[in-house]
């Protein structure tokens, strides 16, 4: 016998079913109207010690308890705009709770918690629990390959390189068809195709942002943790799956003992669907938007000038900031952020930094009369800052003890010249909130970057069930500190930055107003960094560096300009040695950038050049808006004219307009409204880019 029930909305219904055999599963989606069904495969997913895989392999689905589960009761509940389901399951000695939420303003997206209580007397040593599971098959069911016409979607990232994306068949060299003849055979296939992050760099390498898509149908997900994590897609004999979760075993020495009468929570994950993974993209832009923390600056995106990329590069004086500031505030900046090195006196800021003191040689006057040169200038003073880290010269490594540093075996773990604090210790957060709080109240900082330049690894023994445990608790524990520092102080605006984009989650996205994209210092190599940047944030989030320079041609400006418009315009360079004309332009992207905030806010992402590619000489990004578009395109050399596909603009007129800039030569534009697609005639310039506006 089978017992079911739906959960959802007229736009995204979620159908779950259960046996007396069976434990319960996402049996099927309503979407639009249209059921679409799925692979049935257990909705929570664990391992133990005592309690592995069925057969036998290092996945973290197909588990023994996750299919000795069963089901028990379930439970609606509503706040504010916030619809909540609890399914609740059993097995000997253990409760299992999925806590599932959506927002009313992002129907298609639901996010997931699993709780693992230990409900008997013997205690549980979890090894790997996971967020979400779920099965897809081939829609219609009419193949008898399942994978058959799927594609993962998944992205990657380095130093300079973020955010790098490919669309890759499943079937293939990931997921042969091992066999044709034995298809009902009791034994499913043990591979997997598996993406696994470790240590604090949580989007160091791969990404926890990926999707599945085939012909009419997409999903797509992200694991909001910022520290370890695995997402999984397998096939069994009946169809394909995905799994995603935080710390495990096999990959990030996790494992947790829970006592009798207690328990463990996942970290969140959140799955959208859509027609497509553009549009299962929107999805989790409307769920960002709806889950983040409100704050002023969610709105009001003020522009930011850091002194740092491709200008000072650390080496801040009052001597080179004065005539920065000022022609800063002349193009229209609206913070002004001294960027790293400002509390060094001697030279070599790496490993100093810690105590977070006011340089006194390189601001003889104080750094006082710095910060009031910004404020008098009608800027918002902001500061650089690298919170987690002490340095080995720093004074603090003395002061403060040992058990608020992670370690190994006693020892502090050290990694390019720095420690790395606990954040479960107090007096590690007490020292942090003593500089935040200082800096905020002696010079009126309003405007942090926090960077994070170190990564240390799978975590700390000291008061933890296992390495990964503690780091885990340090995580969460990292979190809980920005919340308090933004309840302290609610109109601060903070950026996130971890050597560029190295931690780079929702967790931390969630509470923080900007995030730099990227260190890449070589402009032409940007433009397919900042078009990838929406599909891991939002689009207002996604500060990409506008960093012209007075060397350069007026192309080559007005190309940096527009790497930065369809974002949080973040702006640096050598202002004050620019010529009238070039910080005319500048001033004009400032006001531009200015004018389009509202539609950036509001718009969603898609890209009519494709996934952008690290080396194809045309990138375009595009902001779908409510009666027009955003589009920027850069051309990198190659042939002087792309083609923009534009599907959902298809049988309608197209007016283009210029958005910036306005004072080089138009390009020229050809619409096929039969097909949907612009394409877009280049000028003489192998370097150029225009940021264009399509009314429609």
């Amino acid at each position: 016998m089978t017992d079911q029930f739906s959960w959802g909305s007229g736009r995204l219904e979620f159908g779950f079913a259960w046996g007396d055999d069976s434990p319960v599963h996402l049996a099927g989606l309503t979407r639009d109207g249209a059921a679409i069904p799925l692979h049935a495969v257990p909705l929570v997913e664990v391992t133990t010690a005592r309690t592995g895989n069925t057969p036998a392999a290092d996945r973290i689905s197909h588990t023994e308890l996750g299919l000795a589960l069963r089901y028990a009761s379930h439970s609606e509940e509503r706040d504010g705009g916030v619809r909540r389901l609890v399914i609740r399951q059993t097995a000997p000695g253990v409760l299992a709770v999925v806590t599932l939420e959506r927002f009313d303003t992002a129907e298609a997206a639901v996010r997931s918690r699993v709780e693992i209580r230990a409900a008997g007397d013997d205690t549980l040593v979890l090894r790997s629990v996971a967020s979400w599971s779920s099965g897809f098959t081939r829609p219609g069911g009419t193949d008898d390959d399942n994978l058959a016409g799927w594609h993962r979607v998944q992205g990657m990232s380095d130093w300079f390189g973020e955010g790098r994306w490919s669309r890759t068949p499943l079937r293939g060299n990931d997921f042969p068809r091992l066999s044709t003849h034995f298809a009902h055979s009791a034994h499913d296939p043990r591979g997997h195709h598996s993406v696994t992050s470790d240590g604090t760099w949580s989007t160091g390498r791969h990404l926890p942002v990926a999707g599945l898509e085939t012909a009419g149908l997409a999903f797509a997900w992200q694991i909001e943790h910022n520290g370890a994590w695995r997402w999984e897609l397998g096939e069994d004999l009946q169809g394909g799956y995905f799994t995603l979760s935080g710390p495990t075993d096999a990959d990030s020495a996790w494992t947790r003992v829970v006592r009798p009468g207690e328990a463990f929570t996942t970290v969140p994950a959140t799955v959208t669907v859509g027609e497509d993974f553009t549009e299962a993209v929107a999805a989790l832009t409307d769920f960002r938007r709806a889950a983040r923390r409100p704050h002023p600056d969610n709105a009001a995106m003020p522009v930011v000038f850091n002194d740092y990329m491709n200008t000072l590069l650390g080496d801040p004086t009052t001597e080179k900031l004065l005539p920065l500031i000022t022609a800063a505030a002349e193009v229209g900046a609206e913070i002004f952020c001294i960027d790293a090195g400002w509390y060094d006196d001697g030279g070599d800021w790496w490993p100093s930094v810690g105590e977070w003191q006011p340089s006194t040689t390189r601001f003889p006057g104080g750094l006082g009369e710095v910060i009031d040169a910004i404020r008098d200038a009608g800027m918002v003073p902001g500061l650089w800052l690298e919170p987690e880290v002490i340095g080995v010269r720093s004074p603090m490594a003395r002061k403060l003890p040992d058990a608020a540093f992670l370690q190994r075996h006693g020892q502090r773990i050290t990694e390019h010249h720095r420690y790395h604090l606990d954040l479960r210790h107090p007096a590690a957060v007490a020292h942090l909130d003593g500089v935040v709080d200082r800096l905020v109240n002696d010079f009126g900082i309003g405007f942090f970057k926090f960077d994070y330049n170190i990564n240390p690894g799978p975590g700390t023994d000291l008061d933890a069930d296992s390495v990964g445990d503690g780091l885990l608790g340090h995580n969460r524990a990292h979190l809980a500190w920005l919340d308090g520092v933004l309840d302290r102080h609610p109109g601060l605006v903070i950026e996130n930055c971890s050597s560029g984009a190295m931690r780079q989650d929702f967790a931390v996205l969630s509470r923080l107003a900007m995030q730099s994209t990227s260190d890449q210092q070589d402009f032409a190599k940007y433009p397919p960094i900042a078009a990838a940047a929406p599909i891991s944030l939002l689009p207002e989030q996604a500060a990409s560096w506008a960093y012209p320079q007075p060397e350069m041609n007026d192309e080559e400006v007005a190309f940096c300009l527009v790497t930065g418009l369809l974002g949080r315009f973040y702006v640096s360079g050598h202002l004050n040695e620019m010529t009238e004309a070039q910080r005319a332009t500048v001033a004009a992207a400032v006001a531009t950038a200015k004018r389009l905030r509202e539609s950036i806010a509001a718009g969603h992402a898609y890209w009519p050049a494709g996934l952008p590619d690290w080396t194809e000489p045309w990138v375009a990004l595009g902001l779908r808006g409510d009666g027009e578009d955003l589009v920027s395109v850069w051309r990198r050399g190659g042939d002087a004219a792309t083609r923009l596909h534009l599907p959902h603009l298809a049988d309608r007129d197209l007016r283009v307009a210029t958005v910036f800039p306005l004072d080089l030569p138009e390009w020229k534009t050809d619409w096929d409204r039969d097909t949907g697609t612009l394409t877009v005639q280049g000028g003489d310039a192998d370097i150029a880019a225009r940021t264009l506006r399509l009314h429609y």
